[in-house]
């Protein structure tokens, strides 16, 4: 077993109450990136998108045509 498996299966095992504690942490803690790596990820993730869009796995729409679907009329 890992250190990351044991950590959840601890972590599994306390009161909901603590649970809820722990998860929250986490999820604050990731509050905490530095502004240099938010940019990192979402250019990560950016060009996954781009290289999906290029293999055909994801379709792309004209901006017109999404805000007349949205709203109904021209921009």
């Amino acid at each position: 077993m890992t250190d990351l498996e044991s950590i959840v299966k601890a972590a599994l095992e306390l009161p909901v109450a603590e649970r809820a504690k722990v998860a929250q942490r986490l999820l604050e803690s990731l509050d905490d990136l530095e502004e240099n790596e938010i940019e990192r990820l979402w250019a990560k993730e950016a060009a996954r998108r781009v290289e999906a869009a290029d293999r055909g796995e994801i379709e792309s729409y004209e901006g017109d045509e999404v805000h007349r679907e949205v709203f109904g009329n021209e921009r």
